[in-house]
């Protein structure tokens, strides 16, 4: 199985103090320990994590610092990263995209058909994605 890692997802995982961390983080383990899974990131969550990033730390980092927090998280993935090129172009549009709000949605979705992957999301409102798991209450 392939996940392109949306940009909400990689803000959960980056930052221990997201209210989703600890089920971003477990599902990441997960897919960590599965042999054939592969891990996709791409030029727009990848900016899209630096740019939210800097946003939520109010300027007390800066986007060096950022994406040096990212390159350290995608390189925990060791082998099974896998960094795919924005190659999808932006000119044909799934009927469920309607509105600005939706089109890196949609984007993205694209984009990680053409790379023979599914976009892995905290987002319900996304056709055709895949919604982690919420995690599993001990007890």
């Amino acid at each position: 199985m392939r996940y392109l890692l949306d940009v909400n997802l990689l803000v959960a995982w980056g930052w221990s103090d997201h209210a989703e961390h600890d089920r971003v983080a477990a599902w990441i383990a997960q897919m960590k320990r599965a042999r054939t899974v592969k891990l996709l990131s791409s030029p727009i969550p990848e900016l899209g994590f630096v740019r939210v990033s800097v946003q939520r730390a109010g300027g007390r980092i800066a986007p060096k610092e950022a994406g040096s927090v990212l390159a350290g998280m995608l390189g925990t993935l060791g082998s099974h990263h896998v960094f795919v090129p924005d190659d999808f172009p932006a000119t044909g549009w799934p009927d469920w995209c309607r509105g600005a709000g939706q089109t890196t949605d949609a984007h993205l979705v694209g984009l990680a058909a053409k790379h023979n992957a599914t976009l892995a999301t905290l987002d319900q409102a996304i056709p055709g994605a895949f919604v982690l798991p919420a995690l599993a209450v001990d007890g």
